[in-house]
């Protein structure tokens, strides 16, 4: 995020806004870990998937 700062803005103002923004969440791959139960090696798994494309 790029914030361009004009001189004749009041710092209280800027400060205000800068609380009053949302946080966007960044996409939290950790919880996914271990959800995809399968009886084949993730190796094998991705190059069939690959092979597909073939």
């Amino acid at each position: 995020m790029v914030l361009t700062l004009k001189t004749n803005k009041d710092i209280g103002k800027l400060k205000k806004a800068l609380a009053d923004r949302k946080v966007v969440k960044k996409f939290d791959a950790q919880k996914f870990c271990g959800v995809l139960k399968t009886d084949e090696d993730g190796l094998t798994i991705q190059k069939k998937l690959r092979n597909e494309w073939n």
